[in-house]
């Protein structure tokens, strides 16, 4: 059953200030979250915790503005809704109950199907959301310990081991692997090549312990472009940092370390971030990046407030979730989808984006690279699709790079060009 509800943002809300200096505007993650309230309220149901299944924000919203929510349930738990003011679509979207919040659903909605899906899913990753990451945080757990008892050179041995049964037992990374490789290699891979990219993917892992300990000097680093990310520091502006499943994230920390008042966050999903809490506690709490949780209302302005203090904010930008909007690319010789929402948050927020990634080389080898994609800073209202456009075909064209020149550092082990195929034209643009 439809239900209609009206509210108004006032001008004095908190949220509003510096959202934007002369031109108030509405934050959509505040329009998000009346929406919840008022979902809730409908249903008679206590606070509980969402997800954004889907958002596309068409219109924006002005303080006092007067704004109409319509809302329904549908029979898998989601509620879809729509917003408009003055007649005018503003959004319109899905909200999703959270795992815990979905298992305390009726009976008869748990059994009811989701309804069909009339359009393809408009990025290269709307399947591997709904498979959990492989491990488990007890492993992780084990995984810790047993590094820091046994040392580097000693759990390197078990490594082997570990990729080894890894290799083994996960046949559907092993073909999405093969396939990459078959395309950055330009030839058949062999099982030596697919064992070397695992055993990779395994040492950056084990990797991340040691630096999140700052046990730096276990490592040998060269960098590409430090001082453009110093100018980017001194700058203080705060910036994106957009990297990719390649290499190692977790080694900016080491360079950072010659940078004094560098702070960054990590923007992941929840999973993810749960693994590296885990992590986390094993180093040093005070040290550790904080982590904002994708898919979360707060999560845009926790981005922003972590900008507007100079910050960075990191995200891996080669995978995305369920309906969120992509653009078609050419990635090793065919079309790819690679997600837009990283670059439009970058362009609404007006900060520069720059690609970084930690090549992993070998034994205690890693090169950190950092390249500035795009500025967006002095942006006009008429060139910011093009100028979006074009940061994303320049990210992909430095992470093709990169996968030619390391190719055993890419992890994404799904199969990335899949949904390209299946989608007409370009790719969505939300």
């Amino acid at each position: 059953m439809r239900a209609t509800t009206t509210f108004t943002i006032d001008a004095t809300h908190p949220s509003l200030a510096g959202h934007f200096p002369g031109a108030p505007i509405v934050p959509g993650v505040l329009l998000l979250d009346e929406t919840v309230r008022a979902v809730e309220r409908s249903q008679e149901r206590a606070p509980s915790r969402w997800t954004i299944g889907a958002a596309k924000f068409v219109k924006p919203v002005r303080p006092g503005e007067s704004v109409t929510l319509e809302h329904e349930p549908l029979p898998n738990g989601s509620v879809r809704f729509a917003l408009s003011s003055a007649g005018r679509a503003v959004a319109h979207g899905v909200l999703r109950p959270a795992p815990q919040a979905a298992a305390q659903a009726p009976a008869a909605a748990q059994r009811a199907p989701p309804p069909e899906r009339t359009t393809p899913p408009r990025t290269s990753a709307a399947h591997w959301v709904r498979e959990r990451e492989r491990g488990s945080a007890t492993l992780f757990s084990i995984m810790v310990y047993l590094s820091l008892r046994l040392g580097r050179p000693v759990a390197r041995c078990l490594l082997y081991g570990i990729a080894a049964y890894f290799f083994i037992s996960a046949p559907t990374v092993r073909r999405h692997g093969r396939e990459y490789l078959r395309r950055v290699l330009g030839r058949r891979p062999t099982a030596r090549d697919s064992f070397r990219q695992v055993f990779a993917f395994a040492s950056t892992l084990l990797d991340r312990l040691y630096l999140l300990k700052e046990r730096f000097e276990l490592f040998a680093i060269t960098t590409e472009g430090e001082p453009l990310m110093r100018a980017a520091v001194e700058r203080g502006s705060g910036a994106f940092l957009l990297g990719a499943h390649l290499g190692s994230f977790e080694i900016m920390s080491a360079v950072g370390r010659h940078q004094p008042g560098l702070k960054v966050a990590m923007a992941m999903y929840e999973d993810t971030a749960s693994k590296l809490s885990v992590l986390s506690r094993a180093g040093n709490p005070a040290q550790a990046p904080e982590i904002i949780p994708l898919g979360r209302m707060e999560a845009m302005l926790r981005i922003r407030d972590c900008l507007d203090a100079g910050g960075f904010v990191g995200m891996l930008a080669d995978r995305t979730i369920g309906d969120a909007p992509a653009q078609r690319v050419s990635f090793l010789g065919s079309p790819a989808l690679i997600p837009s929402g990283p670059m439009r948050a970058a362009a609404a927020l007006r900060r520069p984006v720059y690609f970084m990634t930690g090549l992993y080389r070998g034994a205690n080898r890693y090169h950190v690279v950092f390249r500035q994609v795009a500025d967006f800073s002095a942006l006009t209202r008429g060139e910011r699709e093009a100028r979006i456009e074009e940061a994303i075909r320049r990210y992909a064209a430095l992470l093709e790079e990169y996968c030619r020149s390391d190719p055993y550092n890419w992890f994404n082990f799904y199969d990335f060009w899949h949904a390209a195929a299946a989608v007409p034209g370009r790719g969505g643009h939300g």
